[in-house]
């Protein structure tokens, strides 16, 4: 291997792994977000971050707070899906888009949304570290619809493990084991 072609794969390296620690930033932010889990959810932002959503526009540090406000007084459960990711990384900073589909379980249970959008991200890496510098995010559909059947016995009785919006959640369970106990439906 000559000196250009080494000095192209430490770039080709250098790409990938920045790539990935601002894949692994959005996926933070989705786990924060589900889990109520406000020390990973701010994580994700700098410290003069910001997020829109709309009309609400919080500082990174205050968004864990209002999000987890939201959520709870809509839903009882809730689940953030990270799906098509793009990202342009100019040195310390990067574009992203990132398509979201959040699928909310209205209190009670019986109804559901699923809200489809983007997260469109400024993220710029400092000592370091990628996070957010400011999101905006889109809703482009909102579906709604009946989820009763989460209360129906053909689909209790299978005991399939559900989400909790703490520390309490199967994902945070070092080790994981059968052993271990879940909430289920």
């Amino acid at each position: 291997m000559n000196a250009d072609e080494l000095e192209q794969l430490r770039k080709d390296v250098a790409y990938l792994k920045d790539r990935q620690a601002i894949v692994d930033l959005v996926a933070r932010h989705a786990r924060g977000h589900d889990r109520h889990d406000v020390d990973l959810l701010t994580s994700a932002y700098h410290e003069d971050g910001v997020d829109e959503h709309g009309y609400a526009i919080n500082p990174g540090p205050k968004y864990a707070e209002w999000s987890n406000m939201v959520h709870a007084a809509g839903s009882d459960q809730h689940l953030h899906n990270i799906t098509t990711h793009l990202c342009e990384i100019d040195g310390d900073v990067a574009h992203c888009e990132s398509y979201v589909m959040v699928s909310l379980l209205d209190r009670g249970g019986k109804t559901a949304r699923i809200i489809n959008g983007r997260y469109i991200d400024r993220v710029e890496r400092r000592d370091g570290e990628w996070r957010i510098a400011l999101r905006r995010s889109t809703v482009d559909t909102l579906i709604a619809g009946d989820a009763s059947i989460l209360h129906n016995p053909r689909f209790t009785e299978q005991g399939y493990t559900m989400g909790t919006r703490d520390k309490s959640d199967v994902s945070y369970q070092r080790p994981l084991s059968l052993d271990n106990l879940v909430t289920r439906w």
